[in-house]
């Protein structure tokens, strides 16, 4: 039974004492975190880390979610997304076709088209890095954050090219930015169980890595509320931090909670806004070598992301314009958001809306 109440117990008394001088959390602290019921502790500690990283300042960005393609040849249990060639609603867009798409959303606010999809072994990579130019030439003022690491570990495996000319194919083609997605949790353990057939641990971090050495900044996730233990995240968030220690590539942390397959899906089969609110106040407290931690309205809804803003978060990602993925998989939030509500969502906490563009400068304050 979760109980809200302050505790006095000792080691959240040190926990508290390191978070105050500024001192790096262990992998035993943030496991105690997870297994404390004192959430208010907890958030306290991540609003107060944050505040001094953030102030009040809370970030956001006009963007659109775009999907090229949705078939994969890979068959992560928790994935909704995906067809096989041939299969009903399996699709693969054409730039030109792409464009067509985007020119019905589109408005001149938009900085950022966030591009993800389907690992297609039916096309080779030069179609993903033409799908990128025909963007670029058509909007060349709007930031292309496109592919996960375990996309990019997939186009190594198609043209046999190594990571490194990879992402340089596509920089010329006009990346500016790896997503986050594809980290799943850092764990084999995890990614045998739940049928990770993508990038491994290892492959992830190395493809973040080349990414940062060659001037990208990027972003990167953690999916969780399945199989994975609280040790897990734990050491997931600590693979992250030992990375940004290297490279300090990584312009945010996003923690996503995982969506059950059917929108259908009773309570109990997602994660509760106790476990979700725990896991953004904890990242913020676990990496302080990360300037933002993400609370991500798509999967956590409106209300509980403006609660988070409380608890650590500093960013609310964006007006996103019909996101398909987490809601292939059962989310129950709106596909997009207007610039207009996520200003009134951010001012009804207490905080000041920032707009942004993808690398965190300052586009408007709205004091």
């Amino acid at each position: 039974m979760n109980v809200v109440i302050p505790t006095e117990d000792k080691q959240m008394q040190l926990i508290k004492e390191k978070v105050s001088s500024g001192e790096r959390l262990s992998h035993e602290d943030g496991v105690f975190l997870y297994r404390s019921d004192d959430l208010l502790s907890i958030g306290q500690m991540a609003n107060e880390a944050n505040l001094r990283k953030n102030g009040r300042k809370v970030y956001f960005i006009e963007n659109m979610s775009l999907y090229f393609t949705n078939v994969c040849e890979a068959r992560c249990a928790f994935c909704n997304f995906r067809k096989d060639q041939g299969d009903e609603g399996a699709y693969t867009l054409s730039g030109p076709e792409m464009i067509e798409y985007v020119e019905q959303h589109f408005h001149p606010g938009v900085r950022e088209f966030h591009i993800v999809g389907g690992h297609n072994n039916h096309v080779p990579f030069q179609y993903y890095v033409d799908s990128l130019k025909s963007l670029h030439e058509r909007y060349p003022d709007v930031t292309l954050k496109a592919y996960t690491a375990a996309e990019i570990d997939f186009f190594s495996r198609i043209s046999g090219l190594s990571y490194r000319e990879v992402l340089q194919e596509l920089m010329k083609a006009g990346l500016k930015s790896l997503t986050g997605g594809g980290a799943e949790i850092l764990s084999d353990e995890y990614r045998r169980k739940m049928k990770v057939t993508k990038a491994d641990v290892s492959q992830y971090l190395d493809v973040h890595r080349t990414a940062h050495n060659l001037g990208l900044r990027t972003h990167t996730t953690m999916l969780y509320g399945s199989v994975e233990k609280h040790e897990d995240r734990i050491s997931h968030m600590m693979q992250i931090r030992e990375l940004q220690d290297e490279t300090n590539g990584f312009l945010v942390f996003i923690p996503l909670s995982m969506q059950p397959i059917s929108p259908k899906a009773s309570i109990r089969r997602r994660n509760s806004a106790f476990e979700d609110l725990k896991t953004i106040a904890i990242s913020r407290l676990m990496l302080d070598n990360f300037q933002h931690i993400k609370a991500y309205f798509i999967n956590i809804g409106t209300q509980l992301t403006q609660v988070s803003l409380t608890m650590g978060a500093s960013d609310v990602h964006g007006t996103i314009v019909k996101e398909r993925i987490s809601h292939a998989a059962g989310a129950l939030t709106p596909e997009g958001i207007t610039r207009e509500d996520l200003i009134w969502l951010v001012k009804g906490a207490g905080r000041i809306p920032v707009e942004r563009d993808t690398f965190y400068n300052e586009i408007k304050v709205y004091e």
